[in-house]
């Protein structure tokens, strides 16, 4: 059993992790231990001591030692007389603020409660914790929520508000909250701006509160919806490390409070900007889950936590089993500029290099040849195409190639039919100017009858061509928040169950179409959107060498296969700079592969190239999206971008690495491999030795050559039985 109860103790149990908890004699729910395996309650953690103005609950009576303001708790709320950071505040119509919650009940269940409206991991092998806390007072139930996936060392933390009271106003919830009674610890955040994301940010956690946040409606560029707090000297393969990731792809904000005793609160949940939800009488209000991870070897376990069980028990792939298709989009190709032809003969030299599907990008609907138009007018533009998309899928369907095309359903122009009729069904305030992006508005999904409208219209095009692939795109942050329909402090919270709805609906009248998501490339990288949509475009920014950071970043949370990541042409079109086609493709490979190019201007000499790298990665596609991931070096620091993919037997390992810094006089430069079985011995391709030990302590040369971004692949397979002799 993965969760026993002993009288008012809750443990949670995965495979090399425990989670404790306890009601004590006030009925308060205290947080007792989160950690390596563990079988004894550590209640002796719980040190009660007169804290002066840390003030004392009721019940106490004269025991001045016993205070919510200084003890671990589980779902730390208002009104306890905790000052920290808290993850519940509610008030009432008459202006009354906070809570009382007091156990109620536990229950175990086999599965999970469906979070409804929101995605979450399946319940799959997955037994729950229900813990019931009430306060008698307002008629309010708090359901906290945690389901245990052994094998993977997660655990999954979600809330229930239910109100059988008057009605009342949730100003703030948070899903998941840890408490740390002692420790030194570092907090790893994902800061960035468009075109570079992700980028890891470690510093130490002292006194006050670090905290990451978006409120734009999206879980941004700027900051991942994903923390990780390690102790102070924890390495890629050392260390204490715990993590918080959101599986929710709206505003949110997560945080890391150090308190006036040195103990540590991290938290996670909804943003209270813009959110004061009304919750009615017998009305029910789900917060979206967090997936919690916890390692004592270092980050890169941690990480491959994270990895499998989002692979296995969140991601939702028609391909399942299956290579995902490779292909080329025709964004940087041509931008708005092209028809039906054009398309054609990019898939038809896309099929001559083994590429297995072409994908239209935007400006093939309504009245679109640039970005300030046609936006909500889901409608072929065949005067455009030349011919009907039908027949243009057709055509391309006969060449053994897939096709796919893009949309941005959320997002309307002012100049476009659907605005002209409908005003309405965008977010913006009566009166006033609005803010414009990209030349857009953002329409109101937290209405069904738009998120209704739309879906129609992207359902007619689907219905009448060959469609396999679409790449959902958001271009824009939400600003000018009022609904004409929809309670305000609910806009951005419905906003997003909305787009949900829409996707659920696509995927079951759609079950084997493929959905990359895109936010301006990796403005909604996250587990929520990663639910419905099994690879996203990670960045608008293809430079390889740009790409090697945000793919480092990224990979502290997020599988390799989810990640979007194409070849493009150079000078780049984002940055300018010159790389290596071989360079390009190396670091493309660590994802979902595809192009991002002309390829019917290229040299026959360049198809060749294109072709072998194709060969190349579905060589090696298993191990990259299925293999453990180790992060060698950090490409911030470091001369080289280097990482490895390793079987879980460890009987083959893939390398890949990218020089990034040019200096003269160097001969050759050492990367230590991490994840080969101890004392084995490997031999790359070319027939050379080593041995997993050496690797590991002095490890592998890299011979420098002449040229800038110089890349360097490697593939090494165990050998069985006893080490053979070989000379290099």
């Amino acid at each position: 059993m993965s969760i026993s109860i002993n009288e008012r103790t809750f443990a949670l149990h995965t495979k090399n992790t425990t989670y404790m908890m306890q009601a004590d004699d006030y009925g308060y729910l205290l947080h007792l231990y989160y950690g390596r395996k563990a079988i004894l309650p550590p209640e002796y953690l719980l040190v009660k001591k007169d804290r002066g103005f840390s003030g004392n609950p009721y019940d106490a009576l004269k025991d001045r030692t016993y205070s919510l303001d200084v003890l671990p708790q589980e779902f730390p709320y208002d009104g306890s007389g905790d000052f920290r950071s808290t993850s519940f505040s509610l008030h009432t119509q008459e202006g009354v603020y906070g809570c009382d919650l007091r156990f109620k009940k536990a229950e175990v269940i086999q599965g999970k409660t469906v979070l409804k409206g929101l995605p979450a991991m399946r319940e799959v092998n997955a037994e729950s914790l229900e813990i019931t806390l009430e306060d008698s007072f307002l008629h309010l139930e708090v359901i906290l929520a945690y389901s245990v996936y052994e094998d993977v060392d997660i655990i999954t933390r979600s809330v229930r508000i239910i109100n059988h009271g008057q009605p009342i106003i949730i100003d703030n919830i948070k899903s998941a909250s840890l408490d740390f009674v002692c420790g030194n610890y570092d907090v790893i955040s994902f800061y960035g701006r468009h075109t570079m994301e992700r980028i890891p940010n470690r510093q130490a956690i002292q006194h006050g509160i670090y905290k990451v946040s978006s409120k734009r409606g999206i879980s941004s560029h700027q900051y991942n919806p994903a923390l990780i707090l390690c102790s102070h000297d924890a390495t890629e393969t050392s260390g204490d490390a715990y993590s918080m990731n959101f599986v929710y792809s709206g505003s949110f904000e997560a945080l890391v409070e150090g308190d006036q005793y040195n103990q540590k609160r991290m938290a996670m949940g909804i943003a209270a900007d813009y959110f004061a939800y009304p919750l009615g009488k017998e009305e029910t209000f789900y917060a979206p889950e967090v997936m919690l991870s916890y390692s004592f070897e270092g980050l890169t376990k941690l990480s491959q936590n994270l990895h499998q069980g989002m692979n296995k028990y969140l991601i939702r792939d028609p391909y399942q089993g299956e290579l995902r298709p490779i292909l080329i989009n025709s964004w940087e190709s041509c931008y708005f500029d092209f028809d039906g032809e054009a398309i054609y003969q990019l898939a038809k030299s896309a099929k001559d290099c083994d590429i297995d599907m072409v994908v239209m990008d935007d400006g093939w609907f309504g009245k679109r040849n640039n970005d300030d138009a046609g936006l909500g007018d889901w409608y072929v533009n065949e005067e455009k195409l030349g011919e009907s998309l039908a027949s243009l899928t057709h055509r391309i369907h006969e060449l053994g190639m897939k096709f796919g095309i893009w949309f941005e359903p959320e997002c309307i122009n002012e100049d476009s039919d659907l605005y002209r009729k409908h005003p309405d069904y965008a977010l913006k305030v009566p009166g006033r100017k609005f803010i414009r992006s990209r030349d857009q508005l953002v329409l109101d999904f937290s209405r069904h009858e738009v998120v209704d409208a739309i879906f129609n219209q992207v359902c007619d095009v689907l219905d009448h061509a060959e469609i396999d692939y679409i790449k959902w795109d958001f271009n824009r942050s939400i600003s000018d928040l009022y609904s004409s329909t929809t309670m305000q402090g609910k806009v951005m919270y419905d906003y997003v169950l909305g787009l949900y709805d829409f996707l659920a609906r696509l995927i079951k009248r759609y079950p084997s179409l493929l959905i990359e998501g895109c936010s301006g490339g990796g403005g909604r990288f996250d587990a929520g959107m990663l639910y419905y949509t099994p690879q996203i475009w990670l960045s608008d920014n293809t430079d390889a060498i740009d790409r090697l950071t945000i793919q480092y970043g990224s990979s502290f949370i997020y599988p390799i296969s989810s990640f979007g990541s194409h070849v493009s042409a150079v000078p780049n079109h984002q940055n300018g700079r010159i790389t290596p086609m071989n360079t390009r493709a190396v670091v493309s490979m660590s994802g979902s592969f595809g192009y991002e190019l002309d390829i019917t201007k290229l040299s026959d000499d360049d198809r060749a190239t294109i072709k072998n790298q194709v060969k190349t990665f579905k060589n090696y596609a298993s191990l990259i999206h299925h293999g453990l991931y180790y992060r060698l070096t950090n490409p911030l620091h470091d001369e080289v971008g280097a990482y490895a993919f390793v079987s879980e037997d460890q009987n083959e390992a893939l390398i890949f690495a990218v020089r990034i810094i040019t200096q003269s006089a160097r001969y050759a430069h050492f990367i230590k491999v991490e994840g080969l079985e101890k004392d084995a011995c490997y031999k790359d391709d070319q027939g050379h030795f080593y041995e997993a030990n050496v690797l590991k302590t002095q490890g592998l040369p890299l011979i420098i050559e002449q040229g800038e971004y110089q890349a360097y692949t490697i593939h090494l397979t165990k050998l069985k039985g006893e080490k053979e002799n070989g000379k290099n």
